[in-house]
């Protein structure tokens, strides 16, 4: 038991990658305080009240991004904290409001708990490739994308680009704190997340399965990666138990087409029913280039082949009755 008797605090605890974080926590050993918007909303809650040790170890603590002081209870005594909680849209009318702010000011009043509160010796903040990989001139096939690459915030919002946008304001923002408070953080960064679901409903980035499944391309791309939210909430556990991890950690799976994708999930499910895309594909936003994931495998982290994803998200999907 890695955690026995480490007090941990999770926030945005219901969401896809936060409830693998606080399955794989209680798993270990650790006591977890979990935050969510609505404590009481058992479609919120249930998945995870109902995780191996929860009745022993996990606490829900009701908590707002936009509130200054919400977060105070649930970090209190906490030895490390999992900031999350972030809005994940693709289609805003107010990206202040919907995006901006709640990952902005959402990161920083969590960081400014963090400082208070004596006991929180490390924060690690869950950040996105669409911090990394938005930038002028666009990157290229012979592009290794690595730790030192960001998101360009004045090119994101000449694109409209809302969400990566979001993503870079708070990763900036976190990192600016973090230098001058003297914050022991870590980011970890990944790219399009699939795989099991332990919520019961359908989130943002599994959606794309269904989506292809049902003849749709919602993001006009034909170049796909994906990362499993495992191996994900493992590299967070893991940045807090190794001592000497530091600054960011990029996660990213190599490049599937769509063709390839389908031809996978016909292989995998020969009865899956899978409808053509018909979609327009915008040529525009093709982003090929090389990841560097080196960093995340030196904690011991080692990244699920995309077929292997793609396999347990269709049987999730399934079990859940979501296809």
């Amino acid at each position: 038991m890695n955690g026995g008797g480490k007090v941990v605090c999770v926030t945005g605890a219901s969401g896809y990658i936060a409830s693998w974080i606080v399955k794989l926590l209680l798993l270990r050993g650790y006591s977890v305080r979990a935050t969510v918007r609505n404590p009481t909303d058992t479609a919120k809650t249930e998945h995870l009240l109902a995780l191996e040790g929860a009745k022993e170890r996990l606490k829900l603590f009701k908590a707002d991004l936009l509130e200054e002081c919400s977060f105070e209870q649930a970090i209190e005594g906490c030895d490390a904290v999992f900031h999350t909680a972030s809005p994940v849209k693709f289609i805003v009318t107010d990206p202040q409001t919907e995006l901006i702010d709640p990952a902005v000011k959402g990161t920083i009043n969590v960081l400014n708990t963090c400082k208070k509160t004596s006991s929180v010796k490390r924060v690690i903040l869950t950040s996105s490739t669409a911090a990394v990989l938005i930038r002028q001139p666009p990157l290229g096939p012979n592009d290794v994308v690595d730790e030192t690459f960001f998101s360009d915030p004045s090119y994101c919002m000449e694109t409209k680009f809302w969400y990566p946008l979001s993503k870079t304001l708070a990763e900036n923002a976190a990192w600016q704190f973090a230098k001058d408070n003297g914050m022991d953080m870590i980011v970890i960064v990944p790219g399009f997340i699939i795989g099991p679901l332990l919520q019961p409903t359908l989130n943002h980035s599994v959606e794309l399965i269904v989506d292809i499944i049902n003849g749709k391309n919602p993001f006009h791309s034909i170049n796909y990666r994906f990362v499993d939210v495992r191996d994900v909430a493992l590299a967070h556990v893991k940045a807090l138990e190794t001592p000497s991890a530091n600054g960011r950690y990029i996660m990213d799976g190599p490049s599937m087409t769509i063709y390839d994708i389908k031809e996978t999930m016909r292989k995998l499910f020969p009865d899956l029913c899978i409808a053509d895309t018909k979609e327009e594909v915008d040529e525009m936003k093709e982003y090929i280039y090389k990841a560097y994931v080196d960093k995340v495998k030196s904690l011991g982290v080692e990244l699920t082949p995309p077929e292997s994803i793609l396999r347990d998200t269709i049987i999730s999907l399934k079990e859940k009755c979501l296809l």
